[in-house]
């Protein structure tokens, strides 16, 4: 592209970040060609000068300049994936439609990149194309959380999924492994939760609710079954979306998930011996962008077939709705 245009922002994508807008439409670019571009000016956002950080507003005008053209075919072997890997993310679909894309997320595969993550979820959407084609994440699962992972194939249906998350209208449901048989076997734990630490060391622990940083957290939790008074097999809705909020919770509670590296006790750790993190994004119901409700539901992982072996239990027991009817 060698002549400058003014692009405006799709409603859908209120709130993305510029760089990201910019690497859906023109996947060839990098961080660094997007940044010197942005430094220079040459990128504006609604007139002004903007970073590649800046949250865009649907409706923005975006001035876009002569950008560099793309690679031939084949020039370099780290653009896109290889046919395996895209065969590899194809084999994680649980649903799909025109707007809706919904994945088996295994557990140890981060969602999306960072410094040290070059195996993620997000790389692996290149399989449905690049630029607009690309499916949009709309929520997070932990890396060693397996799972319903939920993204939207256009924008509108990206922005109207995302909203339902945000306005509390999908409705979660976590099954966990965790060490003793809790008491109440059921009940809803409002507990706030702040940040602490620093990159790989940073943790979400209870704070009280004026406490600076301190976000409100709710998790209803249900008890399925147990196994004697080693360990009970839970199912956990989070009202609320906060970072490690289940993880959190359930060690604040005194009986932490089962496998859990970093939200542990020393009998916890002892317990669970060789099992990953004991905890699965089974059951999601929400609202489909354009008619009807999508109820979904992610078979069990390895990981988790493990703990379940080794503790007796069957998934066949539990309730697909395990908690009461009437509560939100």
């Amino acid at each position: 592209m060698k002549e400058v245009r003014t692009l405006f922002v799709d409603a859908g994508e209120d709130g993305v970040r510029l760089d990201r807008w910019f690497k859906r439409r023109w996947p060839h670019l990098n961080h660094i060609q997007i940044q010197k571009l942005t430094r220079s000016g040459q990128i504006r956002v609604d007139g002004g000068r903007a970073k590649p950080d800046t949250r865009l507003a649907g409706g923005a005008q975006v001035r876009v300049p002569p950008l560099p053209d793309p690679p031939e075919p084949g020039a370099r072997a780290d653009q896109g994936i290889d046919a395996r890997e895209a065969a590899y993310a194809k084999s994680l679909v649980l649903y799909e439609d025109d707007e809706v894309l919904v994945l088996n997320k295994p557990a140890g595969l981060a969602v999306q990149g960072g410094t040290k993550t070059h195996k993620h979820i997000d790389r692996l959407l290149s399989a449905w194309g690049e630029g607009l084609e690309r499916p949009r994440l709309v929520h997070r699962l932990d890396r060693d959380t397996s799972g319903v992972l939920v993204l939207g194939k256009t924008p509108g249906a990206a922005a109207k999924l995302a909203g339902a998350f945000a306005r509390r209208k999908a409705q979660k449901t976590y099954w966990a492994i965790v060490i003793g048989f809790p008491k109440p076997g059921e009940g809803v734990l409002e507990l706030p939760l702040v940040k602490k630490g620093i990159g790989d060391r940073e943790m979400v622990v209870p704070a009280q609710p004026k406490e600076p940083g301190a976000e409100p957290a709710e998790t209803e939790f249900v008890t399925i079954s147990r196994a004697g008074p080693r360990a009970a097999w839970m199912a956990l809705r989070p009202h609320t979306g906060r970072t490690h909020q289940l993880r959190a919770h359930m060690l604040a509670m005194g009986h932490p998930i089962l496998g859990d590296p970093k939200y542990n006790t020393a009998a916890s750790k002892e317990l669970s011996g060789p099992l990953k993190l004991q905890l699965h994004a089974r059951r999601l119901s929400l609202p489909h962008p354009s008619s009807g409700t999508l109820v979904l539901e992610a078979p069990l992982s390895v990981e988790m077939k493990e703990g379940f072996g080794r503790f007796g239990f069957d998934e066949h027991e539990a309730d697909p709705e395990p908690f009461r009817r009437g509560r939100k």
